[in-house]
């Protein structure tokens, strides 16, 4: 790898490997999360996500491989650079709120005076000021979890971990949560994001992995992964105007999720080749008020992409080499 790739990148992963027994959770994982990027990192339920996760901060190992950070080999020393919001959230709940967050944020190695005057600044933003000297138990999921944020971007570490974070949030806390990781991605931050919320992931990732039985399957930029599942599949709006043109198209051509109110029908149809003909059978049919290619949303290509490895896999076994 070369200095000028080095630079580019705040955190490398390469050949990551890990075994728990006989289990393994991570078979020679590579990534490349750029600076100032959001990076989500999806996949199931014990895909390997956390394991690497714990890799990052040190609190596991490797077995093979390394983790190159800002441009060194990870060590002791970058723990204060970055910052983690774990799913399973651990708070000292008899402890007061501004209490926990200093004790914390000078473990991280700030000074008391620069903390506080950071927490008044985010206690100010999420309108939450009231809330410093309440013991942390009083709290509920989701006012804790506000604190839990806080403590985690509170020292402006370089990398920013959020395993899970709108957790317990309602929808106006979810946006706000949303806006505020917007935010430190614009003022420089590097954000990994680990959840299972599409619709957040495509509002604001740019880069995504996808990690199943210990391997990466796909990874790349947002934009990029999307235009790659495409089908051959197209979102048609029309006015019929013609009816029995109209019926010879419904025999001729599979339709999906059609809708039809009044002289309007919504439906989806699958080519297997140019779409020039079917535009040219649609403006006889009548007026075409929409008609574009279908962008499969992140849960399909999530879904698919799994069903594919398993399938390769299964056929692995059942037509060995």
């Amino acid at each position: 790898m070369n200095l000028h790739q080095k630079m580019q990148h705040l955190l490398i992963a390469e050949g990551l490997h890990k075994q728990y027994g006989a289990k393994k959770a991570l078979s020679g994982l590579d990534l490349k999360i750029a600076y100032g990027s959001i990076y989500g990192l999806l996949g199931p339920n014990g895909a390997g996500k956390t394991t690497f996760i714990r890799l990052i901060n040190q609190i596991q190992l490797p077995d093979a491989g390394k983790i190159i950070f800002d441009g060194e080999s990870l060590s002791p020393k970058h723990i204060t650079q970055i910052g983690y919001l774990p799913e399973e959230r651990g708070l000292y709940k008899n402890m007061y709120v501004e209490e926990q967050i200093l004790y914390l944020a000078q473990l991280k190695g700030m000074k008391k005076d620069h903390a506080k005057a950071m927490l008044q600044w985010w206690f100010d933003r999420l309108e939450i000021g009231s809330w410093r000297h309440k013991k942390l138990r009083t709290l509920s999921k989701g006012m804790a979890q506000k604190i839990q944020f806080i403590i985690t971007v509170l020292h402006a570490p370089k990398l920013m971990i959020f395993d899970e974070p709108f957790s317990g949030f309602d929808p106006i806390n979810t946006q706000l949560i949303r806006d505020q990781i917007l935010e430190l991605k614009k003022n420089g931050s590097t954000i990994i994001l680990s959840t299972h919320r599409m619709a957040s992931v495509e509002a604001i990732c740019d880069y995504i992995a996808l990690i199943d039985r210990s391997q990466k399957i796909l990874d790349g930029p947002l934009p990029l992964i999307k235009e790659q599942f495409k089908e051959n599949r197209y979102q048609v709006r029309l006015e019929i105007r013609n009816q029995l043109l109209w019926e010879r198209l419904l025999v001729c051509y599979p339709l999906s999720k059609v809708i039809r109110e009044g002289d309007f029908c919504s439906f989806e149809i699958q080519l297997q080749e140019s779409s020039m003909h079917l535009l040219q059978e649609l403006m006889q049919i009548g007026e075409i008020h929409l008609f574009g290619k279908y962008t499969p949303s992140l849960d399909e290509i999530f879904i698919n992409a799994v069903k594919k490895v398993k399938c390769n896999a299964k056929n692995m076994v059942d037509h060995p080499t």
